[in-house]
């Protein structure tokens, strides 16, 4: 894939000048309904490009870190969660990643996942509690190997660093909008000004349009870039497990779920393998301008692949349903055949999956999880009760030593 490694350096060029462009704009704009002076719009405009720069340089930092924590995500061990560290092993060995990326729980009962970070050698994979409570073995690597796809792809990178302008650009919007909401700002003052006051009301008039036109216009073009990312996403974790019916099956699962997600920020969303929803939303069918492809389409490309996992098998099937090819020429020239294989049997259960992702999540937090030996109580106690807490509160058992 890498005509789509190449196409998102690409777009991560235009992405951050566009956004530098924008938030210049916004910062002129926020100066303008603060005082009205054409001098300060400048001061604005200078002040907007330093924190561009700034921006950019968190970005590359540690601009994954920044959305793990916007997510509520806890970085996991292995001990803390088996399965899902032997699937990420798993599905990195199959991308030839350089590194195995770091695996995160967010402890939300709606399920999904998102992957973010710097490039391969630096990324993370994070999965939400309500995800390992309903995906069997199968579905949930047919979840990862599609992150571990954004990673392979850059998707990673870029919608990292796009993310992270999109949220100071909402920022300063706000700023600036807000100022003129509760104070009149400098259109206040350009009432005052006889001398000024016609330029003045002209220049007030295009710092609120740019303050809220900007916002939509970056985040349309955050938008943009997932849709695609996420048909590649899916043919790459179709080849990564041979089995595009485990995702298949995982999409339908996710699509059928009714649990809004806590982290709803429009700075997020994108990241994430289907649309967060909010309170009382449905996960219907999306619009020209969603964050997300319509995971319908996406289930009927999956199952329609035939004679192979490959990007091409991919190609076939997605022209079958868009009547158009999405995989580049040159990938498909390159593409060595992938055999399908067949399922592998998952015998836990739902409360087992359940108990498990808890576990992992509470581990993560903090917590000791330790198990009665009498009657087989799963006990979580938090760090600051750790040496209080040595018999089972429902039958009074001793607990064996917590797990090291």
């Amino acid at each position: 894939m890498w005509e789509q490694i190449r196409s998102n350096r690409r777009r991560a060029v235009f992405i951050v000048t566009t956004m530098g462009v924008l938030l210049v704009a916004i910062g002129m704009a926020v100066a303008a309904v603060f005082t009205g002076d054409p001098g300060a719009i400048v001061v604005g405009g200078v002040g907007a490009l330093v924190l561009w720069l700034i921006m950019w340089m968190v970005t590359l930092s540690q601009g994954d870190d920044i959305m793990l924590r916007m997510a509520g995500a806890r970085q996991i061990e292995h001990k803390d969660h088996p399965t899902l560290f032997n699937i990420v092993d798993e599905m990195s060995i199959a991308a030839a990643l350089p590194n195995r990326p770091r695996v995160f729980v967010v402890d939300d009962p709606s399920p999904n996942a998102f992957a973010t970070g710097r490039d391969p050698k630096k990324a993370s994979v994070a999965v939400t509690t309500g995800l390992l409570r309903i995906l069997d073995r199968d579905e949930l690597q047919g979840v990862v190997a599609h992150e571990i796809g954004h990673i392979k792809n850059r998707d990673v990178a870029l919608i990292t660093t796009a993310g992270i302008m999109v949220g100071s650009i909402v920022l300063l919007a706000e700023i600036g909008l807000r100022a003129m909401w509760y104070t009149g700002g400098g259109m206040r003052r350009s009432r005052t000004s006889s001398d000024k006051g016609g330029g003045q009301a002209v220049m007030m008039i295009v710092a609120i349009v740019l303050l809220i036109l900007a916002p939509i216009l970056a985040q349309l073009i955050y938008f943009a870039l997932s849709r695609r990312r996420e048909y590649l996403a899916d043919a790459s974790g179709a080849m990564f497990t041979r089995y595009p019916e485990g995702l298949a099956s995982a999409l339908e699962k996710l699509s059928g779920t009714t649990t809004a997600l806590a982290d709803t920020s429009r700075v997020t969303a994108p990241m994430y393998i289907v649309r967060p929803l909010k309170q009382g939303e449905r996960m219907s069918a999306t619009s020209r301008f969603a964050t997300h492809p319509p995971i319908a389409e996406r289930v009927r490309i999956l199952r329609t692949m035939a004679g192979g996992a490959d990007f091409r098998a991919y190609d076939a099937a997605y022209q079958g349903v868009k009547g158009r090819s999405i995989v580049g020429v040159h990938t498909l020239d390159e593409t060595k055949g992938v055999a399908l294989r067949d399922n592998e049997k998952d015998l836990s259960t739902n409360r087992e999956r359940a108990r498990a992702a808890s576990d992992a999540y509470l581990t993560a937090s903090g917590y000791g999880v330790r198990r009665c030996t009498n009657c087989g109580a799963s006990v979580k106690i938090p760090p600051s009760l750790a040496e209080r807490v040595q018999a089972c509160p429902r039958c009074k058992g001793d607990l064996a030593p917590a797990a090291q």
